[in-house]
């Protein structure tokens, strides 16, 4: 599939896609015969991992590192036991970062819904719901 495609199904920009490919996140699987950039389901899923790390706060390089392990994890057939396991434990590192960031997001997320109720009281004029919150934030 083409890059538009690709930018759809993903809900990345065609800029972020292919600044993800010059850093080398992720390449086209191939180029048609006009030089177009094709890509596979496996580069999609690719570019869907890249795409929730981000939010998460992990950099380039910790995406670049997970996608390694997990591209090796799928493909290297002549991993020894202890390479996989190593491999795993860095899986393992990134769900657990990934975990923490989580439970960050959610306190932000209901401090920012807790802000919005009072907002939205306040607007439909019952003062008591922002006194109410003001107290319950120390003030």
């Amino acid at each position: 599939m083409q890059i538009g495609e690709v930018a759809a199904r993903t809900e990345l920009s065609l800029r972020t896609i292919r600044h993800y490919e010059e850093t080398g996140l992720v390449a086209p699987s191939a180029r048609s015969q006009g030089g177009f950039r094709l890509y596979t389901e496996t580069d999609v899923a690719r570019l869907m991992v890249i795409r929730r790390m981000k939010p998460l706060g992990f950099t380039l390089d910790q995406m670049r590192e997970l996608l390694d392990a997990t591209d090796r994890l799928d493909g290297d057939d002549h991993l020894d036991a202890d390479g996989r396991e190593a491999l795993l434990d860095r899986v393992r590192g990134y769900q657990r970062a990934a975990a923490q960031q989580v439970e960050k997001l959610r306190v932000q997320l209901a401090r920012a819904e807790e802000f919005e109720a009072t907002l939205r009281a306040r607007s439909e004029g019952d003062a008591t719901a922002t006194s109410d919150a003001t107290a319950t934030d120390g003030g």
